[in-house]
């Protein structure tokens, strides 16, 4: 039984302990064993993540969090950028300060250095002064303060930005840092000390506009990541010289799949004949799974009334960071260039008079869509300004909508295991209930939706993180997070339920009480986009694709051009049987034209020569494997079909 001196925690286990007010976080820790006190680097408290060290002053429901948590990691990360702050101060007197957040793998600070510069090569003794500050073992001090304080403070230290950041603030919730001599305008939270980064790592430096605004001054991004020991960092730039030789860029490059070209434009990119090949089995791929699932191809144009995407609502939210309005010679006529397939979908829903008995219907479309993304943000295939959604609208009646979303669920999860990306958690994507300004729709559609997604996902036993205030404007999501053979977390897949765009293009059916009524739509891509998953399949796979997706499965190999026309024969015949490859012309040795085989990560190499001639057989060689025998063009066609089926 608590007193009024004491808050109740209770713990992810749900077990509950009683402490004094203002017990710390580390405190709780230490009370269970010294081995997690010395581990704890943050905690979770009522879903907010807090200092270690900061007082609780209610009951709350605390997780605390170590190295191995993703939240610890941010703390980690965004406490180190803090250190390169401190550093930065230390080496290069009177620079200023934008923000240096923690990022996926590791931080960032923009700073401004005045008339000084920076390169890579200063990298090394940024990194000797921040293990120096590190072994010092400084706390990270947390201090309120008002906002004039704020202000005065900053105003002494002339640094406009921060003052800039302040005026955004509202008094009362402004928090300054101190760690050793450096102080920062910050809402935290933080490790205890200093002392528990071990290792540094600069990676990366780059220019970045403050707040992201094009008229604003050049700021300096300086990327870094930090490791609590040693070993850790030697592993990550391992993984990171891995991930230099599996960058999409280069292996699309290699491989002849694309090509970007300035003349086209910035973020459109080329697909050459090896990459369509490549684009062409995936999508058949899908498109055999959707039409056994009871999709409905559709298609849809390249652009749309500039009226179109102002009912569905995406002119108002996007319209600003989109490409501009296409005008034609008629006055007030304007075209976009299609943001979006979904409002598209809702029109050819219109163009029949529906029944309850109609439903679902399953509108699927591989279509191409366009958005002006900045040009700093462009990366490869990643993030492009033209791309190809494998995108599906699902119309259904209410009491359908769980059912259709686990069916969903299923499709992805299929194409998952098909294309092996076998590490993945899925992310319920909610309105943050406490910012309901930016989503449109009633609270009750809104419940209804994210109530029929939590079901599903763990009617389906999916492993799920959730996520307040990642939902899309219009309603909330189940986005698929894939993790690579490097152990990168991708976004893929995504699942949205939406009440409102129905609303908004006045869609109907009519039910069996003869009355009308609303449909609820279901948003889906397995993908995401072409571009962006086959660079991750690029990746994951290192440009070696299961047997059935590759460009070229076979590579025919003429021991010399006395066997040029028995090759093409073979050529021809395994033609028949669907598998695709070239004939080796070139007058090189056989064991030049193998190795450039293996180099262009051709599965089967096919060698040819007097014996194979007289026989009717192949010499069969495997990337990876050598030697398989011999087999004649029948055999090989039987093996093949068996190795290159789709699960």
């Amino acid at each position: 039984m608590k007193d009024e001196s004491q808050v109740k925690i209770t713990l992810p286990d749900g077990s509950e302990r009683f402490y004094p007010k203002g017990v710390t976080a580390f405190e709780i820790a230490l009370s269970i064993s010294e081995g997690l006190a010395r581990n704890v680097i943050a905690a979770k408290v009522n879903n907010e993540v807090w200092d270690p060290t900061r007082q609780i002053t209610q009951d709350s429901l605390v997780k605390l969090l170590t190295w191995n948590d993703e939240d610890g990691k941010s703390t980690f990360w965004h406490s180190s950028a803090h250190l390169l702050a401190e550093a930065l101060e230390a080496l290069y007197p009177g620079v200023k300060f934008g923000t240096g957040p923690s990022i996926e793998k590791g931080f960032y600070y923009d700073v401004d250095l005045g008339d000084k510069t920076l390169s890579q090569e200063d990298f090394p003794k940024i990194e000797a002064k921040m293990l120096e500050l590190a072994r010092q073992k400084n706390e990270y001090v947390r201090k309120p303060i008002s906002k004039a304080e704020a202000v005065e403070f900053f105003t002494q230290k002339g640094d406009e930005y921060k003052l800039e950041l302040i005026d955004g603030l509202e008094d009362g919730s402004i928090t300054l840092y101190e760690q050793g001599g450096f102080t920062d305008l910050c809402r935290g939270p933080h490790i205890p000390n200093t002392g528990i980064i071990k290792a540094v790592k600069l990676t990366n430096i780059a220019g970045a506009y403050w707040r992201n605004k094009q008229e604003n001054k050049m700021l300096t991004r300086i990327y870094g990541i930090t490791f609590p020991k040693q070993k850790e960092l030697e592993e990550y730039v391992t993984l990171i010289e891995e991930a230099k030789k599996r960058d999409h860029r280069k292996l699309g490059k290699e491989l002849e799949l694309f090509a970007f070209s300035e003349k086209v434009g910035q973020g459109l990119p080329l697909w050459l004949p090896k990459g369509a090949m490549l684009r062409e089995r995936l999508q058949s791929f899908l498109s055999k799974a959707q039409s056994r699932a009871g999709y409905l191809p559709v298609i849809t144009p390249n652009i749309g009334s500039k009226e179109l995407y102002v009912t569905s609502g995406h002119w108002d939210k996007y319209g600003k960071d989109s490409f501009q309005p296409i005008k034609t010679p008629n006055p007030g006529e304007e075209y976009l260039l299609k943001p979006m397939n979904c409002p598209h979908h809702c029109e050819i829903y219109k163009t029949s008079p529906r029944s309850y008995k109609d439903l679902p219907l399953r509108f699927s479309e591989f279509g191409t869509v366009y958005r002006y993304e900045q040009s700093g943000e462009l990366h490869g295939l990643t993030r492009v300004r033209g791309f190809t959604q494998d995108d599906a609208h699902i119309f259904c009646r209410p009491d359908q909508v769980k059912e259709e979303f686990v069916r969903v669920i299923d499709l992805v999860l299929y194409v998952f295991k098909t294309l092996g990306f076998d590490d993945y958690s899925a992310q319920i994507s909610l309105r943050d209930p406490n910012d309901k300004v930016k989503y449109i729709g009633k609270d009750e559609d809104w419940e209804r939706a994210e109530n029929a997604i939590i079901e599903a996902a763990s009617e389906r036993g999916l492993n799920t993180v959730t996520e307040l205030g990642e939902a899309a404007f219009y309603g909330p999501k189940l986005d698929f997070m894939v993790r690579d053979a490097l152990g990168r977390k991708w976004q893929l897949g995504t699942i949205q339920v939406d009440y409102q765009m129905p609303k908004r293009f006045g869609l109907e059916y009519t039910g069996s009480d003869n009355q009308k009524h609303q449909p609820v739509m279901i948003h889906r891509a397995p993908f995401g986009s072409m571009e962006r998953f086959i660079a991750i399949l690029i990746e994951n796979t290192a440009g070696q694709f299961p047997l059935w997706l590759s460009p070229d499965q076979v590579a025919i190999l003429p021991i010399s051009e006395k066997f040029a026309d028995y090759a093409e024969e073979v050529f021809f015949q395994l033609q028949d049987d669907d598998i695709r490859g070239f004939v080796d012309h070139r007058d090189e040795k056989i064991g030049r034209k193998i190795r450039d085989a293996e180099v262009s990560k051709v599965p089967f190499m096919l060698i040819v020569g007097e014996k194979e001639m007289a026989e009717g057989k192949l010499s069969i060689r495997r990337k990876g494997e050598g030697d398989l025998g011999s087999m004649t063009v029948a055999e090989f066609a039987a093996f093949f079909k068996k190795e290159s089926a789709v699960i």
